[in-house]
């Protein structure tokens, strides 16, 4: 199941909501989430553009 943009921290596994590609948050500024992607990229976007990615336990 997946979150949009709330409640989201340092260490979370996102989703980058216009193409699906997975990445961690690596830190937070207000609403800028720098993000390590899957293929080692890294940029800093805004949350409404980022879901949280849950894995069912």
């Amino acid at each position: 199941m997946t979150k949009v943009g709330l409640g989201m921290k340092v260490g979370d596994h996102v989703v980058y909501v216009q193409d699906g590609t997975h990445g961690v948050i690596v830190e937070i500024h207000d609403n800028l989430y720098h993000i390590i992607w899957e293929d080692h990229f890294s940029s800093w976007e805004l949350g409404e553009r980022l879901r949280k990615w849950e894995t069912k336990s």
